[in-house]
């Protein structure tokens, strides 16, 4: 009997451990919005609403250097045109570094737009956007950010869509040095987010809702200036600190960009009559 106890006492302790790993509570902080971000489920769970008033926002209680980020969202459904789920990485300051994933609502029936960029010391203009090859408004789906010294990768339910490599070597700045926290906000940007701000959010459909789980982070947590993985880096387990693409990912990420890519950087040269940005001349 008393056997029997302690494995049930082993087994509630161990559910318990699981279920904090990825609890809102404990990795965000709600930083705006006046009540209309909510954690719910016992921190399973958290949802950003837009009205006509404001939207909301929050951040992760840690700053990480380097990592391998997950976050699976469910953008807003129905007629979400004007407004715009913003999830990224940020630094501070006036030469911050940043990776976005943002996603631009649309009229009914109308695909999302996924909005990509990587800032390096306050300099962007590195946008790439995608259509997805499913409805994000119908189910959760997992938005992934590969951060590591060499480079960063976004991916969608594990297919690579935009490799940003460390091309430091050419003069392209890279982030490296500066520690960012996790954003994300829900806001109405109807003067640009969709065709150019010719359609305006319909507020008859307020509240706008997007919804969050799954969070995980195998990452680098930085505190007072110190690295969870400088102590222990010769032993690490991280082994995405070092990933790349193999050859598998290479042929997924060659698939979503020709099949999904709606704008490219490196291929307008309107934009950049002169000359197109180093990092896109080189293979």
């Amino acid at each position: 009997m008393a056997f029997s106890r302690l494995l049930l006492l082993i087994s509630i302790v161990g559910y318990f451990l699981i279920a904090s790993a990825a609890n809102f509570y404990q990795d965000f902080d709600i930083t705006w919005g006046d009540g209309r971000a909510k954690i719910l489920n016992n921190g399973e769970l958290l949802t950003l609403s837009l009205d006509k008033s404001s939207g909301s926002g929050f951040q992760s209680k840690n700053e990480y250097l380097f990592g391998k980020i997950d976050m699976q969202l469910k953008l807003v459904p129905g007629n979400s045109a004007g407004t715009v789920t913003a999830y990224y990485l940020s630094s501070k300051g006036a030469t911050w570094d940043e990776i976005d994933f943002e996603f631009l609502g649309n009229l009914s029936g109308d695909p999302y737009i996924l909005h990509t960029n990587v800032f390096s010391q306050g300099k962007g203009n590195r946008e790439q956007q995608f259509y997805l090859w499913f409805d994000p408004t119908a189910d959760f789906h997992t938005y992934s950010i590969l951060w590591n010294p060499q480079r960063i990768v976004f991916s969608v339910d594990g297919s690579p869509i935009r490799e940003f490599k460390n091309m430091e070597s050419k003069g392209v700045p890279f982030p490296k040095n500066q520690a960012m926290r996790i954003y994300s906000s829900l806001w109405n940007a109807d003067d640009w987010a969709t065709r150019g701000g010719l359609v305006k959010t319909d507020w008859s459909q307020a509240p706008f809702t997007a919804s969050y789980r799954n969070f995980n982070a195998n990452a680098c947590t930085v505190s007072s200036g110190t690295s969870s993985c400088s102590s222990n880096s010769a032993s690490s387990p991280n082994a995405w600190l070092s990933e790349e693409l193999d050859s598998t990912s290479q042929e997924r990420l060659k698939w979503v960009q020709s099949n999904y890519m709606i704008y490219n950087y490196c291929t307008d040269t309107k934009r950049f009559p002169q000359a197109l940005p180093t990092e896109c001349n080189t293979a």
